[in-house]
């Protein structure tokens, strides 16, 4: 049994507030937001991280890279918004799940400021 929580969330077994999912994806807005818009973009298929990644991988890494794109067109991100992924505990991963964090609504300000 897996106890990956982005799994579980993927397969509907723990609740999330989702707003976009298609047979590889799943996008819902993150628990503890940093920005007035924050969701989490993931794979349905566990990844445990962008180091996971392979060439086999290519379009799904794209995939998630142009569905942040279209749900910030579609959250009116006009002015901008940011991508992150955070890979090993050293970068700030927290769940061992490939995941990209969409970030806008408000001005962010720049790494380490």
């Amino acid at each position: 049994m897996n106890d990956c929580l982005f799994c579980k969330i993927a397969n509907g077994e723990i609740p999330s507030e989702k707003v976009y999912e298609n047979g590889e994806i799943v996008a819902f807005k993150d628990i503890a937001p940093q920005a007035p818009l924050h969701l989490l973009i993931i794979p349905k298929r566990h990844i445990s991280g962008a180091q996971a990644l392979n060439d086999g991988d290519a379009a799904l890494a794209g995939e998630l890279l142009l569905t942040a794109k279209r749900l910030a067109a579609e959250n009116g991100l006009d002015d901008g918004w940011r991508v992150v992924t955070n890979v090993g505990e050293n970068g700030g991963q927290t769940v061992s799940h490939l995941h990209f964090h969409l970030l806008g609504g408000a001005r962010l300000g720049r790494f380490g400021e």
